[in-house]
């Protein structure tokens, strides 16, 4: 329920969500379970998107691609799959994240291989940045890459690596130039490759369907149309592609706010307590009050970003900004709605209770809201490197 009309959308949109509303109610909705139970997202889910032409919507048509490049079908899909089914299907991960790492800088070579399987969900792909010793800090890398006549030999290892176990291909960012903190290469590295291996499914505090694993990579070597771009200018590609990342996290926190808040409404509205339903006390009512104007300020900032990412207006710090909002929202809509729920609202059998869990992570993936907020005051001009 909301009180506020979206203004951003077209007849196109709202006729692409219907469709994308039935496939999440009949395909995704029914193996939420087996997901979360297995720790990950089965093949057949992707390949049924893929399928549906609902991957990489942006892709040129030669790959079997739509050709549209709006990021507003990417956002109807995500709050769809959020809010119809789980989390944890990161198929934005795959089409708006990672794919476009491939269209942008890949060989021709690359993407005639590459691309058609990625709209089609076959092969799955990942990408790599986080270090087990570096975390947020890009400069502090280890993983490494030296050239080796026309190939790459890569060594390393990543962690917190989502679509880890299940990806066929995986964008990995590596160190090329150790005497430049900022001469940084993606290189592709797929299944198969000699000395690639995946450690165990990581077990985590939420996100039971999403597989998040550990990475290694042993003398790997990857063959020259596998590296994307320069191979030194692997943290320039990074920065210039975040700000879409973050919107992508934005656009699925507001969806999971929205989830928790109708299945709050919901609940409150059956449940009863001293003789009425917990909907009609005060403090409830108001708590709800105070959550929909919440959302909805924080949701026409979100479509305001989508808009300008249509323009490739979004800059680095109003994509912090909405990232850092929207998930600050998400984690404390959510408390709220766990608060409502009672003792309910610590039960799995309950929806609230695993996307308490499941929201924790937003504020600290794809950059922490502590580093969002070090790129939004910088952006202000208060960079503490340059002050004395």
């Amino acid at each position: 329920m909301t009180l506020i009309p979206r203004t951003i959308f077209e007849e196109e949109h709202e006729q692409f969500r219907d469709t994308a509303r039935r496939w999440v109610a009949d395909v995704l909705a029914p193996k939420v379970e087996s997901w979360r139970a297995n720790g990950e997202v089965d093949r057949e889910s992707f390949l049924s998107a893929g399928e549906n032409g609902f991957l990489c919507l942006w892709a040129d048509e030669a790959y079997g691609g739509a050709g549209i490049r709006d990021y507003r079908f990417d956002q109807v899909l995500q709050e769809e799959v959020v809010r119809g089914a789980d989390p944890g299907f990161y198929q934005n991960l795959h089409s708006q994240i990672v794919a476009p790492y491939i269209d942008r800088f890949g060989s021709q070579a690359l993407k005639d291989r590459l691309m058609p399987g990625a709209v089609s969900g076959e092969p799955i792909l990942a990408i790599a940045m986080t270090d087990p010793s570096a975390g947020s800090d890009l400069s502090g890398m280890k993983t490494k890459a030296r050239q080796d006549g026309d190939d790459w030999v890569l060594s390393g290892a990543k962690t917190y690596i989502s679509n880890g176990i299940i990806a066929d291909a995986v964008v990995v960012a590596a160190r090329t130039n150790p005497e430049k903190s900022h001469a940084i290469g993606l290189f592709v590295v797929e299944t198969g490759m000699q000395g690639f291996a995946r450690g165990q499914r990581l077990k985590k505090t939420g996100l039971d369907a999403q597989d998040t694993a550990e990475l290694f990579f042993d003398e790997v070597r990857v063959p020259a149309e596998n590296v994307l771009g320069d191979p030194e200018k692997g943290f320039a590609y990074m920065s210039e592609l975040l700000a879409t990342e973050r919107l992508m996290v934005a656009i699925g926190s507001m969806a999971h706010a929205q989830a928790a808040f109708d299945e709050t409404m919901a609940y409150i509205t059956e449940r009863r307590a001293f003789g009425r339903p917990v909907g009609a006390f005060q403090e409830s009512r108001f708590t709800m009050a105070r959550m929909r104007t919440e959302i909805d300020i924080a949701q026409c900032f979100t479509d305001d970003c989508v808009m300008l990412a249509n323009d490739g207006r979004l800059s680095p710090e109003v994509a912090a900004e909405v990232k850092q909002v929207t998930t600050d929202l998400e984690n404390r809509v959510i408390d709220r709605c766990v608060q409502l729920h009672g003792g309910a609202g610590f039960m799995d059998e309950y929806r609230v209770s695993r996307m308490y869990r499941d929201a924790r992570v937003s504020r600290i993936f794809a950059g922490s809201n502590e580093i969002m907020k070090e790129i939004v005051a910088r952006g202000l001009g208060f960079d503490a490197r340059k002050m004395s």
